[in-house]
Order: C-alpha cells, then sequence, then structure tokens
C-alpha cells in the first residue's frame, strides 16, 4: 500500500514538473529576458514586419498568415531550428491577441516547458519609444510547399 501511494505521488510530481507556462510579460520583462538571451520570436505578417520595424534579434516567423490561416505542424518545425522546446521563448505580434494561441499551442500541445507572451505586443512596445530596427532578411522560411 505505501509503494503504490510513493509511486502515486512521485507521479503526480514528475506531471506538475512537466506541465508548460505562458507567463504573460510587459514590455520591461521583454527587454530584460531578450537582454538575457531569450529569443524572441515575432509571428505578425512579413507586411506589419515591414511596417513598424521589429525588435533588434527578433526572429520572424509568421504564425497567421494575411486570411488567417496557420499551419502549425511547419511553424513548430521551423521554431524548433531556433529554439528547443527546454529552452524559453518570447512571443509578440501586432497587439497580443494571436500570441495568445500560439503561445498555447507552444505551451499545451508542443512541449515548450517556458512560453512567454508579450501580451501588449509590437504596438506598445513602439508607443514606448523602444528599439526597432527594419525587417531584414532573417525571416525563417517554411519547408517547400508548406505554409506557415
Amino acid at each position: 500500500m505505501f509503494k503504490q501511494a510513493f509511486v502515486a505521488v512521485l507521479l503526480c510530481l514528475v506531471a506538475i514538473g512537466v506541465r508548460a507556462d505562458v507567463v504573460n510579460i510587459d514590455n520591461v520583462e521583454l527587454a530584460r529576458l531578450a537582454a538575457s538571451g531569450v529569443a524572441v520570436i515575432d509571428i505578425r505578417t512579413a507586411p506589419e514586419w515591414k511596417e513598424t520595424g521589429v525588435i533588434p534579434g527578433s526572429k520572424l516567423m509568421t504564425f497567421f498568415d494575411e486570411n488567417g490561416q496557420s499551419d502549425p505542424p511547419a511553424w513548430l518545425t521551423k521554431l524548433k531550428a531556433v529554439v528547443k522546446p527546454e529552452q524559453p521563448v518570447i512571443l509578440i505580434c501586432r497587439s497580443g491577441n494571436r500570441t495568445r494561441a500560439a503561445t498555447q499551442f507552444l505551451a499545451q500541445q508542443a512541449g515548450y516547458r517556458t512560453v512567454y507572451n508579450a501580451s501588449t505586443g509590437i504596438n506598445s512596445w513602439a508607443r514606448e519609444g523602444r528599439p526597432l530596427v527594419p525587417a531584414s532578411s532573417a525571416v525563417a522560411t517554411c519547408a517547400a510547399g508548406a505554409r506557415c
């Protein structure tokens, strides 16, 4: 009886440790985490990157296209080439709406342990006068024939 109870408690503790977290962050925390080396993934579309610029050092990986369509498996393949599931990652979009869906996907289905949602998006970042650079050719590409 004791052995079964011990195993049950141990399994619960392991399950708690595996559970992923989505943490909503503000621009101060975004800047701090990015400066410490946490990858920033900008999930907006190419026209949006060109319109506002991007956070220096961020990786550009569209999650939803201009029609609101996404291909999470193809996007995840691109992301895993940049950030492994055991590494923390920050997602940013225009206002924080699209990142809610993408961060939940990473945490609940893709096995990412610590996922940060830049909850006020690039619009807030820009309003605060934080650094932006023109979108460059650093756009991650999809596999041939895949929609990302």
